[in-house]
């Protein structure tokens, strides 16, 4: 084939290239801002749940489904989703996720009881789960070099303020009361942005793969039906026990869960590797895991992830629930450690280039500053003052530095036709690091709990802070025994 034929038959591949070659500022503010969407709904209904509860007139267990279906569905159908835009092209994948996350968050605003919220919540969460996993994918495809480092701390940024905007947003929507509407508004505020994201995706999104070898060859993988469930089989073991384990007081069914989850884990991971040695095509690429430092980034991005996670749950608590804040307060305090998170996640590439190896477990340590900080002050049952904000910089900050330098560096690695693979494993971790922050941390807190007030509250919230340096030690010391074995073999 000559190089024009070349030429002519990639293109084919994606009529849209051309575009998305030209506008690769407006590919990145659509995904990241679907991206920032998603993470909103995590975190919006948790202050909207009491609302929602009288409304409705939800159970306890039925208004945890509320907010945790969500957060299941997503979870369990990552991977799956991260494989689908590899067989039908990841801009179809994600506007096609995009759909049915906006129908179903206007199903959601327009649910007449809790039953109907539960199953739209679901669903919402199969629309995450196929939306969100393609934008690591095509940040990974379609920017190289400086701009592939930029457009992943602009993601890492958009994780960390979703959280907290989540809270905000959250609180101004159920305060206001739109049009007499409650709790409703925070399902429906997504419907109009869903729109716009649609219309602008369908011009600046990529369409491939289309015709020709690179379809043939992605579909070619398959699906790996039976890995994909095993592995949403584990993860569902995993997930659900962890979410209403504590809302349930933890009955035997939750930790048989748990037990059980381990064990078909172990054997996804057995059946992957024995199917890759016969030629299969396996859900997860074993070579994949195998990349350098894959398995080191993904154990810091889970405790990343669970730290950010357990550490809003936690301080949340005790600003509504110990000092009395309202929901609107409690979420504009979070504002200092998104922001901080979000300027160091858009600079730390241009510190000097002696500082970027120790970023990582740099950022750990500073982490660990900050819950120490944050828990001193709050500990006595008192409102904090200047230096609680100060806290909550270097949290911000230390895990900018202990997320963003780790996922560029992990992703350096990974080849254009493993990204889906790749997207999938870390986003899953990174979903996974949320729910276990949120469950072990927020149980923590729940059964140190002891005396009513803000007192009792501030000790409760100094143990998970403890609990928290602990998890942030471990991410500062996690590779450094790799990389001293490393040092110290014999040259050649």
């Amino acid at each position: 084939m000559t190089a024009t034929s070349k030429t002519a038959a990639s293109r084919s591949v994606t009529s849209k290239a051309p575009a998305t070659d030209k506008a690769p500022a407006r590919l990145l503010a659509v995904v990241l801002t679907a991206q920032f969407m998603a993470m909103l709904d995590i975190f919006i209904v948790n202050v909207a749940a009491p609302t929602i509860r009288t409304e409705l007139g939800a159970s306890g267990a039925g208004l945890q489904l509320v907010v945790a279906g969500y957060t299941i569905s997503y979870a369990v159908l990552l991977v799956a989703g991260a494989r689908l835009g590899g067989v039908f092209g990841h801009g179809r994948a994600h506007l096609a996720g995009l759909a049915v996350f906006t129908a179903a968050s206007l199903a959601c605003g327009l649910a007449a009881d809790s039953g109907q919220l539960i199953a739209f919540r679901v669903i919402q969460g199969v629309g995450a789960a196929v939306m969100i996993p393609q934008v690591l994918s095509l940040i990974q495809q379609h920017f190289t070099g400086a701009a592939r480092v930029r457009a992943i701390g602009a993601y890492s940024a958009v994780l960390a303020t979703g959280a907290a905007a989540g809270q905000v947003v959250g609180g101004v929507l159920v305060s206001v009361d739109l049009f007499g509407a409650s709790w409703r508004p925070v399902f429906l505020v997504n419907v109009p942005i869903g729109l716009v994201l649609l219309v602008l995706g369908a011009r600046v999104l990529p369409g491939e793969p289309r015709t020709g070898q690179a379809r043939r060859e992605a579909r070619a993988r398959g699906f790996d039906p039976v890995g994909l469930v095993v592995l949403a089989v584990g993860v569902t073991l995993l997930t659900v026990p962890l979410v209403l384990g504590q809302e349930l007081g933890w009955p035997a069914w939750t930790w048989i869960c748990l037990l059980a989850c381990a064990v078909v884990l172990a054997g996804f991971v057995a059946y992957e590797t024995r199917l890759a040695a016969r030629g299969g095509a396996p859900l997860i690429a074993p070579r994949v895991l195998r990349l350098p430092g894959i398995a080191v980034a993904s154990v810091r991005i889970l405790l990343v992830m669970a730290t950010n996670a357990g550490f809003l749950f936690t301080l949340t608590l005790h600003l509504q629930g110990g000092l009395g804040h309202s929901a609107l307060r409690a979420g504009l305090m979070c504002a200092p450690t998104a922001a901080a998170f979000g300027a160091t996640g858009l600079t730390w590439r241009r510190w000097p280039a002696r500082l970027q190896r120790a970023l990582v477990p740099g950022g750990f340590v500073v982490m660990a500053a900050g819950e120490v900080v944050i828990g001193l002050v709050l500990r006595g049952g008192d409102g904090g003052g200047l230096v609680l904000y100060a806290g909550f910089v270097l949290m911000g900050a230390g895990m900018a530095l202990a997320f963003s330098p780790n996922l560029a560096g992990a992703l350096a690695n990974v080849r254009p036709e493993d990204a889906a693979d790749a997207s999938g494993v870390l986003v899953t971790v990174t979903q996974l690091g949320q729910v276990i922050g949120v469950a072990t941390i927020g149980t923590l807190y729940l059964n140190r709990l002891g005396a009513p007030g803000p007192q009792g509250s501030g000790h409760a919230l100094w143990v998970c802070e403890l609990v928290l340096v602990a998890a942030a030690c471990a991410g500062a010391a996690a590779g450094l025994v790799r990389r001293r074995r490393r040092a110290a073999a014999p040259a050649g």
